[in-house]
């Protein structure tokens, strides 16, 4: 899948509409700048945060997106998505981006 479409199924699962090849947050963007959750820290926290029951844990190899049951099934994992370290030079920030960005596109690419 490419990041174009990566982001786009991402901005279905969180509800944010795509409009003329781009998302549309419902949020101001004071520079004009195109939203990319996969180049921007901001975004990526925001996608995450848009995605209900969504847990994020790091490790020193890796950093792991899942999607937890609901109160009632709290053990219950129904996506897990796993960035290595070592495929994005040791950055953590840049593969904790892409695993928020893949598992939500795996969501939005559930959805009817």
């Amino acid at each position: 899948m490419s990041d174009r479409e990566l982001l786009k199924m991402a901005a279905k699962a969180a509800g944010f509409a795509w409009v003329d090849g781009h998302v549309s947050t419902g949020l101001r963007d004071r520079d004009g700048r195109v939203w990319n959750p996969l180049t921007d820290d901001g975004d990526a926290l925001r996608l995450f945060l848009a995605l209900p029951w969504m847990c994020l844990e790091i490790s020193d190899v890796g950093v792991t997106v899942s999607e937890r049951g609901n109160p009632d099934e709290p053990s219950r994992v129904y996506l897990m998505w796993t960035e290595w370290l070592d495929k994005h030079s040791n950055d953590l920030a840049a593969a904790t981006r892409r695993a928020i960005v893949r598992a939500a596109a795996e969501i939005g690419r559930k959805m009817k």
